[in-house]
């Protein structure tokens, strides 16, 4: 494998490792009753539509079908992708969330 092609392995990997990251975001928010769309722009009020977000939210299923996520796998992901913004909207309503107990 030449330097190029193991340039374009490595974005490829990264790429769908993204896709990855987005829909554990949207499948925890559909397990929570929250807006995906919302909590992304709340994070990154400067950005338009995103289509990543689109097509990770189309993947999810409804929460009586989806496995657990756990607050803390989603907030270690978003950490390991940089967005960190996005991990302080999330932490808001998880914190908004414990506080109703």
């Amino acid at each position: 494998m030449n330097s190029k092609e193991m340039q374009e392995k490595i974005i490829q990997n990264y790429q769908k490792d993204e896709h990855m990251m987005i829909l554990v975001f949207a499948q925890w928010c559909v397990n929570h009753d929250l807006d995906p769309t919302e909590l992304y722009q709340r994070a990154y009020p400067q950005q338009g539509k995103n289509p990543a977000l689109q097509h990770g939210i189309d993947l999810t299923v409804p929460k009586e079908e989806s496995e657990d996520i756990p607050d803390s796998t989603l907030l270690g992901v978003l950490s390991l992708f940089g967005n960190e913004d996005l991990a302080h909207v999330v932490t808001e309503e998880i914190n908004k969330r414990t506080k109703k107990r």
